[in-house]
């Protein structure tokens, strides 16, 4: 979904009359606590029901007749999706279904209906706002990580690893090399010999990864960098690339989930 595409199309709508634009934010993030027992459903009927019974009581028959219209359609939608439910609902529609933008979202909404001349797209944009799309780059010394991320969703996942013979970074696949299968004695000394030659070198190796992590960033419109890593690794990685770093997180998460990652960013 391109937000920035949708949001100027709700943008220039304006309607008239009876043929209004209905407008829901809805919560349904099962990590609220104010959601735990399934609450969203209440506060979805009780905004239903309100502006059905104002509209029945304003003996507006037209008005009523596009509002229900658009009720069986939003009914529909979110019934159809409730076992998938993501943190919240957005939906923008009228009857005659000129406009109808309707998507989960894993961004936290605050529950909101509007029945007026306009789309209300305020949220919506602050959202869009919040959740740009990001490149966040999590780096531990030989080894980086790309997470590409778009409106708090996970678009794509890319690993680097530093060939140590040849000095070149090389797309990674498969799992971590182990070196479980070595003495203890053997694994210590490639560690130490491995650090030893980290830390002599670690600005030019991330000055070989630095073009193609700026490559990634232009070709795929990052509208915010993140750096997280240790100290050292992070902040060296920050200075090899052009392309500007809106934030350095100090932490080690390269081998965490990565929506413990977006939380971490995001908040």
């Amino acid at each position: 979904m391109d937000l920035n595409k949708e949001l100027k199309q709700l943008e220039n709508v304006q309607r008239e009359g009876a043929n209004k634009v209905f407008t829901m934010y809805l919560n349904t993030d099962p990590s609220d606590p104010d959601q735990q027992s399934g609450e969203w459903k209440i506060h979805y009927k009780n905004g239903i029901r309100n502006f059905e019974q104002y509209l029945e009581e304003d003996e507006n028959k037209e008005e009523l007749r596009n509002f229900q219209l658009i009720k069986q359609k939003v009914d529909k939608f979110v019934k159809g999706n409730e076992q998938n439910f993501l943190k919240g609902i957005v939906i923008f529609a009228t009857a005659d279904e000129e406009v109808w933008f309707a998507n989960r979202v894993q961004m936290h909404v605050e529950t909101e209906f509007y029945w007026q001349e306009t789309p209300e797209i305020s949220q919506l944009a602050k959202l869009r706002d919040q959740f740009p799309k990001s490149g966040i780059i999590l780096v531990q010394q030989n080894e980086i990580k790309v997470i590409e991320s778009y409106l708090n969703e996970i678009e794509d996942t890319t690993s680097f690893e530093l060939d140590i013979k040849t000095e070149d970074w090389r797309q990674k696949q498969g799992p971590r090399n182990s070196n479980a299968s070595m003495g203890a004695g053997n694994a210590d000394r490639q560690r130490d010999h491995f650090d030893a030659r980290y830390e002599a070198n670690q600005q030019r190796w991330y000055k070989k990864i630095a073009p193609k992590l700026d490559k990634r960033a232009k070709e795929h419109s990052w509208e915010k960098i993140y750096v997280i890593g240790e100290p050292d690794s992070s902040n060296d990685l920050k200075a090899q690339m052009n392309k500007p770093v809106n934030e350095v997180i100090q932490k080690n998460m390269l081998d965490h989930e990565e929506s413990k990652v977006l939380q971490e960013v995001f908040g």
